[in-house]
């Protein structure tokens, strides 16, 4: 997921104040009846549905499960000004009888619903899109729903748009909760899809989106760029990039495809640290197995996030990663392998709840420490005994790993707490030092295969890092992951953790 430059013992001093360089907390309330067009007023009033996650209660929705689709937007050559689109859902439907289904969508108009090529009513409940098609679906049907709406990138008081804007267009960031500000869908990442996506620029933009190039269409109103995946995905991983941008190419491990998109204009300064990246693969692919996806590289925005995301195939980073002094070598290339780590950790395996996050950043923190430690000489014990020291305040704050406590009022990302990252990759320190190095090594490779292209959960990671153990493992994972204070670390008891220092704990978000 999202990961921040921090001023840890890991990482230099950072440009601006740690607690300002922290993520740029979306701030996300009910949309405006405004914002969607309303029909059948007169209709008994919808609710807001979800599939009962724990942290977002009403993300995602019963009743169908999608599994493709159809994105195309029209860049109308302005990031602050909305994107024609329309959004085609394909999906099964999962119920008896369906009279009535939600989509997540907010901050946008929709002007039309159809279902199966019949016009549907539609109604805003919340940030859901309430649909009420022609006629009931069965069990098992097949639905296509096709919306025509508009796509806002410009951010409000009330809602925080997923789209990024940058110094000359557009890119996406949809984590966590996001997604459905861009397009109507089923946003969770339980319920994971194939995408084709569709960008129309005008002349001089270069569009850029998941997955691979599928071929490029010129009209008197610019370029139709169109892009699928050959895996499923994950709506908080979807990525469009629009900028007047180059697109540069080089051959990964077995042939694999790489392609990196930068402004044109930081072409040559960016390619040193572009080049790392297939080097960065195959070690990866030493430590977990084959690379899991069709295609990988590195979208660099200009733009001020404060995080970079392993959005799938192409992750976002921010443009000053690469161009300020105050980062070494060692620090950013560490980064580059942490969103790396994520398309096997969050993004081939997906989380089945968000409460199961720790499994994406701790292991994506496990690999940029490792990293690290094998290319820098940073080593891991001395990052993991430092974490030790400060996991009680981490938990304090955010609540045990797979446990994380909801986010504040109007902070939706402040779920993604340091208890998630290196206070996650200490449980997997721990498990190293519980199990041994044979068993964890295999068990990393083995979880990641073993679930390619779908979804998990902390129960499947105990049940099958038991079997390795040759034991039950559930009272070391209850202690590790769930407990309010952090047990001891087995073979160094001498590590202490200092106790949390009251309200001063929670500026660690």
């Amino acid at each position: 997921m999202l990961r921040t430059r921090t001023t840890s013992h890991t990482a230099p001093p950072a440009p601006e104040p740690t607690r300002q360089r922290r993520r740029r907390l979306r701030v996300a309330c009910i949309a405006s009846a405004a914002s969607v067009c309303l029909i059948a007023a007169s209709a008994p009033a919808p609710s807001p549905l979800g599939i009962g996650d724990r942290l977002f209660p009403h993300l995602g929705n019963p009743g169908y499960d999608v599994t493709a689709y159809d994105l195309a937007f029209t860049y109308p050559g302005s990031n602050s000004k909305p994107l024609p689109a329309v959004t085609v859902v394909e999906a099964r439907t999962t119920v008896d009888r369906l009279e009535r289904f939600n989509l997540d969508y907010s901050h946008g108009t929709v002007r039309s619903v159809a279902v199966d090529g019949d016009p549907a009513e539609f109604r805003s409940a919340g940030e859901d899109l309430v649909v009420t098609p022609a006629k009931p679906l069965r069990y098992g049907d097949t639905m296509r729903v096709t919306v025509r709406h508009d796509s806002n990138p410009v951010s409000t008081e009330d809602q925080q748009s997923g789209w990024v804007r940058t110094a000359d267009g557009l890119a996406m960031a949809n984590q966590a909760d996001a997604g459905h500000r861009v397009f109507p869908s089923n946003d969770h990442p339980s319920d994971k899809a194939m995408f084709t996506i569709r960008v129309t620029a005008p002349d001089g933009y270069t569009a850029v989106a998941n997955g691979l190039f599928a071929g490029s269409t010129r009209r008197a109103t610019g370029t139709t760029w169109t892009y699928r995946t050959e895996h499923p995905m994950a709506t908080e991983l979807a990525q469009v990039s629009i900028g007047r941008s180059s697109v540069l190419r080089r051959t990964g491990p077995g042939g694999l495809p790489v392609r990196d998109v930068v402004p044109t204009k930081d072409r040559e300064r960016l390619e040193p640290w572009l080049r790392r990246t297939p080097g960065q693969i195959a070690w990866m692919q030493e430590k977990v197995g084959a690379y899991p996806f069709e295609t990988y590289g590195l979208l660099i925005a200009e733009a001020r996030t404060g995080f970079e995301l392993e959005t799938q195939t192409l992750s976002l980073f921010e443009r000053e990663l690469f161009t300020r002094s105050e980062y070494p070598k060692w620090y950013v290339e560490s980064i580059m392998v942490h969103e790396l780590a994520h398309q096997w950790f969050g993004n081939s395996v997906s989380p089945r709840t968000w409460s199961d996050l720790w499994l994406n950043e701790g292991h994506a923190t496990w690999y940029e420490a490792l990293y690290a430690e094998e290319k820098a000489g940073r080593p891991m014990e001395t990052r993991m005994k430092a974490a030790y020291r400060a996991s009680d305040a981490w938990r304090a704050a955010g609540g045990p790993p797979a446990a994380p406590k909801a986010a504040e009022p109007g902070e939706k990302l402040s779920i993604f707490r340091p208890n998630v990252y290196d206070g996650s990759a200490l449980v997997l320190y721990a498990l190293r030092e519980e199990i041994g190095r044979p068993a964890f090594e295999q068990l990393q490779r083995t979880w990641v295969s073993a679930h390619q292209d779908g979804v998990a959960d902390t129960t499947d990671f105990e049940r099958l890092a038991s079997g390795f153990a040759g034991r039950d493992l559930s009272r070391f994972f209850e202690a590790w992951l769930y407990a309010p204070k952090t047990p001891p670390m087995p073979g160094h008891p001498d590590w202490r953790s200092a106790a949390p220092a009251g309200k001063s704990a929670k500026s660690a978000r």
